[in-house]
């Protein structure tokens, strides 16, 4: 029985392999410095409140809570600990009765519980759901490209936090290891959902482009807006767990084109997919007329995309406009102001990104699909 593989299912099955390569191999950081402790579910069996003060909106003081594990090596068990409250809503728990929470156990070394922490409610069973959820109704709608389309969010997902979060920890420089990784998962993508075409070539040229566009805008104009890396959240805590050698600043800059590395891949194999569709149908279409079909399409793409990130940024920043609203401030001075210039850096060099790779994608599938008027 003779049994034809594609090269298609074969690179699909090699992207699997390397998932779950990439998720078991350590990242080096899972024991560095701080004893980790025993993660586990628990229930919250009752609280004593009786410490806790409250001035405004926020709680101070402590919160008597009494626990019972329910899995992992101490099921069953029954501890109590404090929940202390550091006066900010962003951190601060009130929890209540039959609460489901995560914590992490301290023992010593004869195995026996030192203390248990309480680090937030238990969310990992509802984010799995949601996960299984998204992943069959995309398989459903989208069959064969769904599973492809789920393994390429894996795969995004894992090279990330296995080796471009790791990299920069370590001291590679974050815009040049964040524009290979983009650069691999691109690809990677683009070549699943695409195939080894035409259209994934010309995708590819595109996406390419347009993100090593993106960097250098945001190098150029994030040196003239003079923003530092550290009005990112949680990048002063970064420095004091000691990684002061991190330059935030490049951090900062190479997640601007990260951010948009997506939308301008969409962009990319929207137009490429276009150029196809209109070679498949008109095979005598020289190659001028190809590329004006493919600025065609990526005007009208564009049209509704530079307005993507726009939303997303501003939706992020929702509480920060309100305060600026409800306080009145004028908005010279809101322009002005460091993390307001980062968010507007954000939002027109990746625009600008996602612009210009519509006229570069039309005239990458000019050269690769190489049709000319007979």
């Amino acid at each position: 029985m003779n049994f034809k593989i594609s090269k298609e299912f074969i690179f699909v099955f090699v992207i699997s392999i390397c998932i779950v390569v990439l998720f078991f191999i350590p990242n080096g950081f899972e024991g560095a410095k701080v004893k980790r402790g025993v993660p586990s579910k628990a229930k919250v069996e009752k609280v004593d409140n009786s410490l806790v003060r409250r001035i405004g909106v926020i709680n101070t003081g402590e919160q008597r809570v009494f626990l019972t594990i329910l899995n992992g090596t101490y099921k069953n068990e029954k501890v109590e600990t404090n929940n202390q409250f550091l006066g900010k809503l962003e951190f601060d728990r009130l929890y209540k009765d039959n609460d489901i929470v995560f914590v992490v156990i301290d023992e010593n070394e004869n195995h026996e519980i030192v203390y248990t922490n309480i680090i937030d409610y238990y969310r990992l069973g509802s984010e799995i759901l949601l996960f299984i959820i998204f992943a069959l109704f995309l398989i459903l709608f989208s069959r064969w490209i769904g599973v492809k389309a789920i393994i390429s969010f894996m795969f995004t997902a894992v090279v990330i936090w296995k080796i471009l979060l790791p990299a920069v920890l370590k001291g590679i420089d974050p815009v040049v290891i964040s524009f290979i990784i983009t650069m691999i998962i691109t690809s990677v993508i683009i070549l699943l959902i695409g195939g080894f075409t035409k259209k994934g070539l010309t995708a590819i040229i595109g996406a390419v482009s347009g993100v090593l566009l993106t960097l250098i805008l945001s190098l150029v104009f994030g040196k003239m807006f003079t923003i530092s890396g550290s009005i990112k959240p949680f990048s002063e805590t970064l420095l004091y767990s000691g990684f002061g050698h991190l330059n935030l600043s490049n951090i900062f800059l190479s997640g601007i084109f990260i951010a948009s590395s997506g939308a301008i891949m969409d962009i990319a194999m929207d137009i490429a997919a276009s150029m196809n569709e209109v070679v498949e149908k008109k095979r005598d279409i020289s190659r001028k007329e190809l590329v004006l079909s493919g600025f065609v399409v990526g005007r009208a793409v564009v049209g509704t995309m530079t307005t993507t990130l726009l939303l997303a940024y501003s939706g992020g920043y929702s509480t920060l406009l309100l305060i600026f609203m409800a306080q009145g401030t004028p908005m010279l001075n809101i322009l002005n102001l460091q993390y307001v210039a980062a968010e507007i850096l954000n939002t027109i060099v990746g625009s600008f990104g996602l612009v210009a790779v519509a006229p570069l994608t039309a005239i990458a599938g000019g050269f690769v699909y190489k049709y000319r008027s007979k």
